[in-house]
């Protein structure tokens, strides 16, 4: 049997702004994404800032509304829950923010803040859920003195381990860390995603992890899935990604981590070149065919279909179907110069 968890199909958010004396402005934030999550799995969610990946993250527990699709969660499907029904459902999935200080009360005590939600779903007594608030500070690496403590009073680490104990407190089955560790120093991340790890294995926890940090996510993540403007561009194992990018955005997102190695060569850095588009006016056809050195006739005038890669995975580029067919291989070596003369 199938040990899948999460089950996104077909999910897009559409934004509406209104202006005085002008029209409505509509934002296609997220675009038909599908993905699935198992069961003690970690799925890295990756690209640059405005692609979309914070809102899919946050659509996903329908912390925004979403406009079309399915999203379904341990066999129970979430799109039309409303009120009472989603509130059930919300103690099994959680979030862990970016800023841990700002989704903290600053008036609440540790101790105050982790006992809520048992408070609230499980309707234990006070006294109840402090004692279960002890043992989940120690469970994070606090001590259980910190209790009545105020967030101030914490390093902006030791926060986030107090909102990861929060998010944990319900035993949940699946967990969304929206850029839970770029706010913080290398040292402590390493900490946070050394906590993050135990947690997983421990609970059989599944992970959204979205973040921008490329290196970080290939040392927590199972797989990773690449956005581009609302839409995810290539997904796969985490090693094929990393080692075989079949997309040129994921290519160049990879030659932007940095490594001290003194033989790399500094050709290797690709450097995108113009400005993410707006996503209010998408480009036609592929939209990142105006920012791509390999892009063709073609990738004006269709968007490309998900391509299955050798290794695993799907890419959506026109360079696996059209021009020299890749058909599923990596990118490996080809230039510009030889695209152009295909």
């Amino acid at each position: 049997m199938s040990d899948r968890l999460v089950e996104v199909r077909d999910v897009s958010v559409v934004f509406h702004k209104k202006a005085l004396f002008k029209k409505t402005r509509s934002v296609e934030a997220v675009k038909s994404v599908s993905f699935g999550i198992d069961r003690g799995e970690t799925l890295g969610l990756v690209g640059e800032s405005g692609s979309g990946k914070s809102t899919t993250g946050r659509a996903v527990l329908k912390l925004v509304p979403v406009a079309s699709g399915d999203i379904t969660v341990g066999g129970q499907n979430l799109t039309d829950l409303n009120g009472r029904a989603l509130r059930k459902a919300r103690r099994r999935m959680q979030m862990v923010f970016q800023d841990p200080y700002s989704s903290l009360d600053p008036s609440a005590t540790v101790a105050a803040s982790i006992s809520e939600p048992l408070m609230v779903h499980d309707h234990v007594s006070a006294r109840a859920a402090r004692a279960r608030a002890l043992e989940l500070i120690e469970l994070v690496g606090l001590r259980a003195s910190h209790a009545d403590r105020y967030p101030y009073e914490f390093s902006g680490g030791q926060r986030q381990r107090i909102a990861i104990a929060r998010a944990i407190a319900l035993n949940p089955d699946f967990i969304v860390c929206d850029e839970a560790v770029s706010a913080l120093d290398v040292s402590t991340q390493n900490q946070v995603i050394n906590l993050l790890e135990r947690l997983r294995t421990e609970f059989d926890l599944a992970y959204l992890f979205i973040a921008h940090d490329l290196a970080i996510v290939r040392h927590i993540s199972h797989r990773v899935a690449v956005m581009y403007l609302g839409r995810i561009v290539e997904s796969g194992p985490a090693e094929r990604v990393y080692n075989e990018p079949a997309h040129p955005y994921t290519q160049a997102l990879l030659s932007a981590i940095p490594n001290p190695s003194p033989h790399r060569r500094a050709d290797r850095r690709i450097v995108l070149a113009g400005e993410v588009p707006d996503p209010a006016r998408p480009p036609s056809g592929c939209p990142f065919r105006t920012r791509c050195a390999f892009a063709m006739d073609i990738c004006a005038e269709r968007m490309p279909e998900h391509t299955a890669i050798n290794g695993g995975g799907e890419v959506a580029c026109h360079l696996q179907t059209s021009g020299p067919e890749l058909s599923g291989a990596p990118l490996g070596d080809l230039t510009a110069a030889a695209i152009r003369r295909a």
